[in-house]
């Protein structure tokens, strides 16, 4: 193999595993609207008999999100994933982040 081919390589790989951590990286934060979605209609009773229709397009995106990453199937690894983008999302670590690094 030459040393083009193998940077080729090296970089084609390096791709990939940038696209699939954004794969799970979109499923994550797609499941966590959807459970955001509930919650709003779980918090209004009035809103449940409205669930369904409301719950449409937030379950199809995580659905197909979940697909996309090659998550379907494999819910320990995705909840990992959710737990991890749920703790990267929230607002009260990034002070805590920021101090650290200074």
């Amino acid at each position: 193999m030459t040393d083009t081919t193998a940077g080729a390589t090296a970089t084609a790989g390096a791709t990939a595993t940038a696209g699939a951590a954004a794969g799970e990286r979109t499923a994550a934060r797609a499941y966590l609207r959807l459970l955001a979605a509930v919650r709003a209609l779980l918090d209004e009773p009035c809103d449940a008999p409205d669930a369904g229709p409301l719950l449409a397009l937030p379950l199809a995106e995580a659905d197909a999100a979940l697909g996309a990453a090659g998550l379907v199937g494999n819910e320990r690894e995705f909840l990992r994933l959710v737990a991890r983008q749920a703790r990267d999302d929230d607002p009260r670590r990034a002070g805590r982040a920021a101090d650290a690094r200074a």
